[in-house]
């Protein structure tokens, strides 16, 4: 230990006493972990903020039914819209058939105007929901209360506000219990709901929420609904699934051979497609700091092979003086390592400046990971490691008397 900590301390002395030397050295190791700690960031902030939109949205112990479903081609998707339309008789009927459901409830949507004196938003999100809608954490109130039961069955005429939506039509106005006009009808706003925030540039928070019937009335009752089903146990996800695939297919009477004509998916099944499409930019991200890392290691190499030429005298003397191989050795590799992690070092640092830059300049979040720093410093430990064994080898190979007489 003792042996390597002097060459920890003779490498930082070095870098020191010839610090442009010692960047132009590191600089593919800088570039590579700067890379690597940015786009890691970026990601996991990213994943973390479009994770809780669609469990937010969707349910983390729920699942979807509705006309479509999840496709994964163009052809699927054409044939999956030939589809029957989903109705409020298949929500009975997974109430009837499904002994795992607890709760379905039916949702629709559609663009629409929403007014205020003479405040006019051309597209905002119309959502109609059924009573079940309060056993499920799409919505939580920040101010006011959410639509009761008793309002959407008997069909009345009050809104939840999206977040965003109400901030445009009331700035630093009290929202709650002024009269708005939905596609030119009359509604009372009793809620709005929390700031959900954006994804991609996209603002979560543009809609405005009232009884499904009183949706229905506004744009029709010949749309297809979609319908969230909550099992009784977040354990019996699947089987419920199962129970509610087996109710609609007797409810459309479907022979044993026919696939089924709905689309049922859960929040997982949504992120682990997205999962997949990040993946390709990792696959990118690897590519590209693997170069660099190569290339940075060939630098190094180089380095210390100068390194070496210059101490041939002192390693020469110090084997004179008794050094063995293995000490000349992990002198050599101890300063390889040491130059190539103050750049992991350096390029972590710039790595988080660089995406706390981005989320704070773009609609992009970051989030800083304790994987991730660990991940950039070892790989320039690795790489400092892999690549100064050739010129360690080299420095403990070298004859004293030869050494001696470079002097």
């Amino acid at each position: 230990m003792g042996r390597i900590l002097e060459g920890v301390s003779i490498a930082i002395r070095a870098i020191w006493g010839s610090k442009l030397r010692s960047f132009m050295s590191v600089l593919g190791n800088i570039v590579a972990v700067t890379s690597i700690i940015a786009v890691v960031s970026l990601i996991q902030g990213l994943n973390a903020k479009v994770t809780e939109a669609i469990v937010s949205d969707v349910g983390a112990d729920s699942f979807v039914v509705d006309r479509v479903g999840i496709t994964r081609s163009e052809e699927d998707h054409e044939r999956a819209r030939s589809n029957p339309r989903i109705t409020l008789q298949d929500a009975d009927a997974i109430r009837r058939y499904s002994p795992l459901v607890r709760s379905v409830m039916a949702e629709s949507g559609s663009n629409g105007q929403v007014s205020y004196k003479e405040k006019l938003l051309e597209s905002v999100t119309i959502r109609g929901v059924s009573a079940e809608y309060v056993n499920f954490s799409s919505y939580n109130a920040e101010r006011g209360r959410l639509i009761s039961p008793i309002e959407v069955t008997r069909n009345r005429n009050v809104v939840l506000l999206g977040w965003g939506t109400a901030d445009r039509l009331f700035g630093e106005r009290n929202p709650l219990e002024q009269s708005i006009k939905i596609q030119g009808i009359h509604y009372r706003v009793i809620g709005v709901n929390e700031k959900k925030g954006a994804i991609f540039g996209q603002s979560q928070d543009e809609f405005a929420v009232i009884p499904l019937g009183s949706f229905q009335k506004i744009f029709g009752s010949r749309r297809s609904i979609q319908l969230n089903v909550k099992p009784v146990s977040p354990l019996f996800v699947d089987q419920a699934m199962n129970d509610a695939t087996v109710a609609l297919r007797i409810e459309r009477r479907l022979k044993p051979k026919q696939r089924d004509n709905f689309g049922m998916f859960t929040s997982e099944s949504i992120l682990a497609i997205y999962r997949q499409a990040t993946a390709g930019i990792f696959a990118v991200l690897i590519g590209v700091v693997a170069l660099s890392l190569v290339v940075g290691g060939i630098v190094i190499m180089n380095i210390m092979l100068m390194v070496v030429t210059e101490r041939t005298f002192e390693i020469g003397l110090r084997k004179a003086l008794g050094a063995k191989r293995r000490d000349i050795m992990l002198q050599v590799l101890a300063e390889s390592v040491t130059l190539s992690v103050a750049g992991g070092i350096v390029g972590t640092s710039l790595g988080f400046l660089l995406a706390w830059a981005i989320s704070k300049l773009s609609p992009l979040p970051a989030a800083v990971q304790l994987w991730s720093v660990s991940l950039g410093i070892g790989i320039t430990a690795v790489v400092g490691l892999i690549f100064g064994v050739y010129p360690a080898m080299r420095a403990a190979r070298l004859d004293p008397i030869e050494a001696l007489r470079k002097e």
